[in-house]
């Protein structure tokens, strides 16, 4: 890269990565776009973005970005066919934003080392609401030289890029992070459901804990939906349950002990297994209520997500 802003392309235009986008045009990027559906691109191009039809059209892009659902996608995109690593060249730098195994890090990060392209794996905390109020968090890591050529491409996206170490560290902090995530949710249902049992209304309750300091920027955002029941999928309980997955994967490997996330494992897969597929995550609330015979229902109140504040 120069002094001039790089060229950038972009792989998955998905609710985040769509946001993302518009965040690096926002800033004054040169941004192109290579998604499976084409059509979701047009409102990017209508933005200032061009559009490509395959990835390996991205190979001329100077910083090229991947934020696909899974393992496969992932491999799929940069070295399956008409990939991004496939063609007579290949972009400088590629940064993966997705949340992947590190195994297939690694088989991603060696094929682009064999292109001569520098590889990071730059994981993100957020959804697109967290996205909108700019305070989504970056973990990444891979040579350190590289990192800091692109860390001011990666500041635009939010409020905080973290450089965690070399190689693939930054899959295990983010599907370390991904475990916590469900862990607490379960946790924070388990809580609320017992107040409300012993007569304190759902809105009572967590506004005593967000207000104490057990309280955190996550139980603040999820108030409303455990308040007002609304349920609209930010994170859904499949892509948890595969995380879960990588996370315990993980921990067996290195020989640390994760007995709560085991159990929230199941309480995961239980849901999926009775088809809780489309939902928030969050709808763990509705499970753990109904474990201990209570039928909610919303509360209908005044609550914010605190992301705003």
């Amino acid at each position: 890269m120069s002094d001039t802003l790089p060229t950038i392309g972009w792989i998955g235009a998905g609710r985040m990565g769509a946001q993302l986008i518009q965040r690096l045009l926002d800033a004054g990027y040169d941004v192109a776009v290579y998604n499976r559906t084409a059509s979701k691109v047009q409102p990017l191009v209508d933005a200032g973005a061009s559009h490509v039809a395959r990835p390996v059209d991205l190979a001329d892009r100077d910083l090229v970005f991947s934020m696909v659902s899974a393992d496969k996608d992932l491999e799929s995109v940069l070295l399956g066919p008409d990939g991004l690593l496939t063609g007579t060249s290949a972009p400088r730098i590629v940064a993966d934003v997705s949340t992947v195994s590190v195994a297939t890090s690694e088989k991603v990060r060696a094929a682009a080392s064999e292109r001569g392209t520098a590889f990071l794996a730059t994981p993100v905390s957020g959804n697109p609401a967290v996205i909108a109020a700019g305070k989504l968090t970056v973990a990444a890591s891979g040579p350190r030289e590289v990192f800091d050529e692109v860390e001011p491409v990666l500041q635009v996206f939010g409020r905080g890029v973290t450089y965690v170490g070399e190689g693939e560290v930054a899959r295990l902090v983010k599907i370390a992070h991904n475990v916590f995530l469900g862990v607490v949710t379960q946790s924070l249902a388990e809580i609320t459901v017992l107040a409300q049992k012993g007569g304190v209304s759902r809105e009572a309750f967590l506004s005593f804990l967000n207000d104490s300091v057990m309280g955190s920027v996550f139980t603040g955002y999820k108030t409303p939906a455990f308040v007002n029941l609304d349920f609209t999928a930010t994170f859904t309980m499949p892509l948890l349950q595969k995380d879960f997955d990588l996370g315990l994967d993980a921990a067996y490997k290195l020989g640390a002990p994760m007995p709560i996330a085991s159990a929230t494992r199941q309480i995961v897969a239980q849901e999926v297994g009775a088809g809780n597929t489309e939902l928030d995550f969050a709808t763990l609330l509705l499970a753990v209520a109904r474990g201990a015979g209570l039928e909610l229902e919303s509360e209908n109140a005044a609550v914010t997500d605190g992301l705003s504040d």
